[in-house]
C-alpha cells in the first residue's frame, strides 16, 4: 500500500476535532426557520430526526441485521447522516435558548461520571 493510501485511510478512521461551540456556530449560518415559533419548530424536528435514527434501526432490526457486521457499510453512514440532523436540532435549540452546546455536553459528562462514581448509572429518575 502506497504512503499516501495509508496516511488516508488513518485520516478517515481518525476522530474528528471539531468542537461543539464551533459546530453551533457554523449550524447557525444553515437556520431557517420562524423566529416566532423557533422553540416548537426546533423541538419538533429533533423528535422528528430522531426517529428518523429509530426507523433506520428498526429496519435492520426487521431484516434480521442487528448481529451482522454493518458497522462499515452503507446503512452506518445513513445513520450517521440521521444523527448529524439530530446534532443539528441539538446545536439550534440549545443556541435558541442560550446555551453553548459544548458547555450542555461537558455538564452532561459531569452528571454521568457522578452518577457512575455513586454507582446510580442504571436505573431510572432525574436525581439520582
Amino acid at each position: 500500500m502506497k504512503i499516501e493510501e495509508e496516511v488516508k485511510k488513518y485520516m478517515e478512521n481518525k476522530y474528528s476535532m471539531i468542537k461543539a461551540s464551533n459546530y453551533q456556530i457554523q449550524a447557525k449560518e444553515t437556520a431557517i426557520f420562524p423566529s416566532d415559533k423557533a422553540l416548537e419548530y426546533l423541538s419538533l424536528g429533533l423528535v422528528g430526526e430522531a426517529g428518523e435514527v429509530a426507523n433506520k434501526i428498526k429496519k435492520l432490526i426487521r431484516d434480521g441485521r442487528v448481529d451482522h457486521d454493518w458497522k462499515n457499510t452503507i446503512m452506518a453512514e445513513d445513520i450517521a447522516s440521521e444523527v448529524g440532523d439530530v446534532l443539528w436540532y441539538c446545536a439550534m435549540l440549545t443556541d435558541h435558548i442560550g446555551i453553548d452546546l459544548g458547555k450542555v455536553m461537558e455538564k452532561n459528562l459531569d452528571k454521568l461520571k457522578s452518577r457512575k462514581s455513586r454507582g446510580v448509572l442504571g436505573g431510572s429518575g432525574d436525581n439520582r
